[in-house]
């Protein structure tokens, strides 16, 4: 009950006029650039983290929220009208939903997106609201041992399932906690790793490093292989009757749920996030299709239902673990954590005791955004049209200087913007070669606590180096580092298989590139 109390509080909080703008912004923004392809959420809440220091911490963190669950659903859009998914978890929608617009049924493609986001995001942060007091309750009773073993294991676990293979995601890990270290080391003050320049003895800002790598980066990516000409959008039909028809309902409600039950739990762990959770639930919708299953690449809605339920059901498994252990899995995630950090809140146990108000208003926020998303985006679709006609020289031109504007004021240090260009170009060539950027972020953020955790749990066992694995909990979240790992190479493996045969039955004409 005292759960549930708090819970009513955070809504209390949230319907104030103020809060429920601060949503509505968010969820609206969050869809616009879902909707535009390139621009995902996580560069989205990097480009504005600067911007919003003015912000109260509750207002900035439903902001944030909002732009997350928006940006998981704008995607969907593009996949189908344009055959581009906005952004990476979008993949699977395009295979069936640009195929039900060529035939016409575009708007319904659209409506049992809109509508199974809603469904999937609503149970999904229904469990959200049981099962994060729960985690929180039992990590307070972790010792220091436990919390760094928890930090190693976001850390193979990212390093190695986030990216195309996993000597490429530890190399980029290696690089984050490199620069997680630069700056003055607090137990000695003595500077290292900042090459004789005074700016860096403070260490480098997350917030540079988030606006470089997700936004210079991926601007300067997309510049690259930009081609010229308009953008051919399949319209949108008119009138009610090209919606959702009845048979439509009744092939799509158990692929949302089935898409829930898939994508919050593989949310909750780092195994790819709403990536693998869409490819599972398509292969898991083709599998149950029975004699419809010939309707697959040729325009099956339940492909369009069930990836897209999975979609927004990882979205809010993400926050589990982020909330309750302060442990990052995806790219969003970690941008998220740096949001907290910025506020001088700290993620993990004892954010539900120390930051509870903050907590369920955030909570709160979401379920209030998932109405306002599906009353959005049902009258909408046509204005997310028109969105997608914006040239897109001025669009990334616009993102680099909004870019700029922010590192530079988060300290207004010139220095700043030469190391955000530096680590632009860094992104830009991690890009190119297939060096994930979410284990980059993740190691910066988590590298100086496991240090911080490392130092504590040696000066308590006077460093005997056995005491980090003497507590129950730290041998066994070593010995499921293996399990992790493993399962989610079998995941990403299965998802491949997945992808490799869709594209080999289907034989469809190539995406159009941006």
């Amino acid at each position: 009950m005292g759960d549930l109390s708090a819970l009513i509080e955070g809504f209390s909080t949230v319907l104030h006029p103020m809060y429920l703008l601060y949503a509505l912004f968010g969820v609206f923004v969050g869809t616009a650039v879902g909707v535009l392809p390139g621009i995902g959420p996580a560069m989205t809440i990097a480009l504005l983290l600067p911007l919003t220091y003015s912000l109260d911490p509750a207002a900035a963190l439903i902001v944030f929220a909002g732009i997350y669950y928006g940006g998981m659903y704008g995607g969907s859009t593009t996949s189908i009208l344009l055959n581009t998914p906005g952004e990476s978890a979008s993949i699977v929608t395009a295979l069936e939903g640009h195929k039900m617009a060529l035939a016409g049924r575009g708007a319904a493609a659209l409506a049992t997106a809109a509508i199974g986001s809603f469904v999937a995001g609503s149970i999904a942060t229904v469990a959200l609201t049981f099962l994060a007091p729960v985690v929180a309750r039992w990590a307070v009773r972790l010792g220091e041992p436990d919390y760094l073993a928890l930090m190693v294991v976001a850390f193979i676990t990212v390093g190695a399932l986030l990216g195309s293979s996993v000597s490429r995601g530890i190399a980029a890990l290696a690089l984050g906690l490199f620069l997680g270290l630069v700056g003055t080391d607090t137990l000695t003050g003595q500077q290292r790793f900042t090459f004789g320049v005074p700016n860096l003895a403070d260490g480098v800002d997350v917030v540079v490093v988030a606006v470089g790598l997700f936004a210079v980066g991926e601007a300067l990516h997309i510049a690259s292989r930009l081609r010229h000409g308009p953008v051919r959008v399949i319209p949108i039909e008119k009138g009610w009757r090209t919606w959702m028809r009845r048979e439509d309902w009744r092939r799509s409600w158990r692929p949302w749920l089935r898409g829930t039950a898939i994508g919050f739990p593989v949310g909750t762990i780092p195994a790819g996030g709403a990536d693998v959770a869409t490819f599972l639930s398509y292969a898991a919708e083709r599998r149950v299709a029975g004699p419809r299953a010939k309707q697959f690449g040729k325009g099956a809605i339940e492909g369009v239902a069930g990836p897209e339920a999975a979609n927004n059901a990882a979205a809010a498994g993400v926050l589990v673990p982020l909330l309750t252990l302060g442990l990052p899995t995806t790219a969003t995630a970690a941008i998220i954590i740096a949001a907290f950090q910025s506020y001088g809140i700290q993620p993990g146990p004892l954010l539900l005791t120390n930051q509870s108000a903050l907590v369920w208003a955030l909570i709160a926020s979401l379920y209030i955004g998932n109405v306002m998303l599906v009353v959005l985006n049902l009258p909408l679709v046509g204005m997310w049209v028109r969105i997608l006609q914006i040239p897109r020289h001025y669009l990334y031109s616009g993102i680099l200087l909004f870019g700029a504007l922010g590192s530079y004021a988060v300290n207004f240090a010139p220095v700043d913007v030469l190391l955000l260009l530096g680590i632009g170009v860094l992104g830009l060539f991690m890009r190119r070669f297939g060096y994930p950027v979410a284990p980059m972020v993740v190691g910066m953020i988590l590298g100086p606590m496991a240090e911080d955790r490392l130092r504590r749990s040696l000066a308590i066992s006077q460093g005997d180096l056995t005491y980090l694995v003497s507590r129950p909990f730290a041998a066994l979240a070593y010995g499921a580092i293996v399990v992790v790992v493993l399962a989610g190479l079998w995941l990403r493996r299965r998802e491949r298989r997945v992808s490799a045969e869709v594209a080999g039955a289907h034989a469809e004409p190539k995406r159009e590139r941006v």
